[in-house]
């Protein structure tokens, strides 16, 4: 008798939002389905206009950019006392978040930037740019860079 080892295999995100598309198709959930489908495009949009395949990392990136949207967006809405269309866009809102991992605490960001700063062995504002290189791949998707922007700062400011 042959024994199967299972293993278990971790899929990548854009794998997890084919899946996603493909359970929201049988669910016949067209909000989900449309948000989702919404975000494959934006993907594939930049595998066709970069000629690359993307990692994990850059889909963050894409999704980071479609909350931003969103969250522009609904206000822009609300302003204009559209409360229907900003409630559409908090409901994609809410789908494209649950593919960004857990936040960092201002805890936990501020030590990333302590030791970025240590490892880029930086002394003042003019070291800013190396900095956030540093920072921006370890925190994509966990932390606001702009938070994290002003962490930065005021680590550097310090003589």
């Amino acid at each position: 008798m042959i024994d199967f080892i299972h293993l278990e295999v971790s899929l990548s995100l854009k794998q997890k939002i084919t899946e996603d598309m493909k359970a929201a198709m049988r669910a016949k959930d067209a909000a989900r389905l449309g948000t989702i489908r919404m975000l494959t495009a934006a993907i594939k949009q930049k595998e066709v206009d970069e000629r690359i395949e993307v990692n994990d990392v850059q889909v963050l990136a894409i999704i980071e950019k479609m909350i931003k949207q969103r969250k522009d967006s609904m206000s822009q809405f609300e302003a204009g006392g559209r409360q229907d269309l900003a409630e559409i866009e908090k409901a994609e809102l809410v789908i494209l978040s649950d593919y960004m991992p857990a936040s960092l605490s201002d805890a936990e960001v501020q030590a990333e930037v302590a030791a970025a700063v240590a490892e880029a062995g930086a002394t003042g504002a003019q070291d800013m740019g190396k900095v956030m290189a540093l920072l921006k791949p370890r925190l994509a998707g966990r932390a606001d860079m702009t938070i994290a922007s002003g962490f930065v700062k005021a680590a550097l400011a310090k003589p």
